[in-house]
């Protein structure tokens, strides 16, 4: 018997050295490297071109291009999470015997500042800013004498807070807000007067002379919800979802806003890549028109679903 036990007590001696892992397994913390400030830039370039000589089927010489900024500078933490991005988007296009027209044109900010109390929960309180604009005149082709937008008319800012989930807020990010300031800037004297953009358009007098000059500031307060998503589907092909959902408490409860963005972009070396793109907006302040029976005048179709494709083909360099 004192054998036995003796037999015993150096086994399990002998498992507790030899096997130390099979008796207490602990999971492995994450390291942590400390407060982080990254920065990235990325210029692109995207062309098209198509050239006829003497082709049986017709066709117009053209060519267009897209220039395209991303710069970004983002903070983290083991609690603070803050992203900052500008964009800038600019594109032509040239047709034989025709003027050259605007494609694209986008100047975008956006600063995000999350905070979670907990280091393992990946819910934040979220603070959100952003901002946007075009750079140059927009026009009714082929009417260039009125333009029908221009450099901050319109200009949008969203503010406001709430809760934002993710798990891996690069990648995927679900963001509640319950108080959102919407301001709508048209600092454009004849679109402020036409009621451009959702403002209250100017009072005139009956022979049309301008009595009380249109609003060029519209305010709003509501809901937003927002939703990004990120993934390379299969191997040097990623995919981008963005989605943003307005509505404005006060005026026309439950009227949308939608501004949703989706992006493939293949990779085919370290520079060259082609992007598709699909942008579609619907806002209910921005009205069309039809044009009627009597030259220059047109009649309010009222709001109408945008949408934007784009395909190109080009290079892209970080810096």
């Amino acid at each position: 018997m004192k054998n036995l036990l003796l037999l015993l007590i150096c086994l399990s001696y002998h498992v507790s050295i030899a096997q130390p892992d099979s008796l207490f397994i602990k999971e492995k913390k994450r390291k942590y490297d400390g407060p982080q400030w990254n920065q990235d830039n990325k210029l692109s370039v995207d062309l098209n071109e198509a050239a006829f000589v003497n082709w049986n089927s017709g066709g117009s010489n053209s060519i267009s291009g897209l220039l395209g900024l991303r710069s970004s500078y983002n903070y983290k933490d083991r609690f603070y999470n803050w992203k900052n991005n500008v964009l800038v988007d600019y594109g032509i296009n040239k047709q034989e015997n025709r003027e050259s027209r605007k494609t694209d044109d986008l100047i975008e900010f956006n600063s995000n500042l999350g905070y979670k109390p907990n280091i393992l929960s990946n819910w934040f309180y979220s603070a959100r800013l952003n901002f946007r604009t075009q750079l140059t005149n927009g026009y009714e082709y082929p009417n260039k004498d009125e333009p029908k937008s221009r450099f901050m008319a319109p200009g949008y800012l969203f503010f406001g807070g709430g809760m934002e989930y993710g798990k891996d807020i690069d990648e995927l990010s679900f963001y509640f807000s319950p108080i959102t300031l919407k301001a709508t800037f048209v600092l454009d004297d004849n679109l402020a007067n036409a009621g451009s953009f959702g403002v209250t358009p100017a009072v005139l007098d009956t022979n049309g002379n301008v009595i009380i000059e249109g609003e060029r500031i519209r305010r709003e307060f509501g809901i937003l919800v927002t939703n990004s998503y990120q993934i390379e589907i299969v191997e040097n092909i990623n995919v981008k979802h963005q989605v943003s959902i307005y509505s404005d408490y006060i005026n026309n409860f439950g009227n949308l806003d939608l501004d949703w963005r989706l992006d493939f972009d293949f990779k085919v070396n370290s520079f060259v890549r082609a992007t598709l793109g699909s942008h579609l907006r619907y806002d209910d302040d921005v009205k069309t028109s039809n044009p009627t029976e009597i030259e220059g005048e047109f009649d309010e179709a009222g709001a109408k679903v945008q949408w934007k494709q784009f395909l190109g083909v080009g290079f892209s360099v970080d810096f």
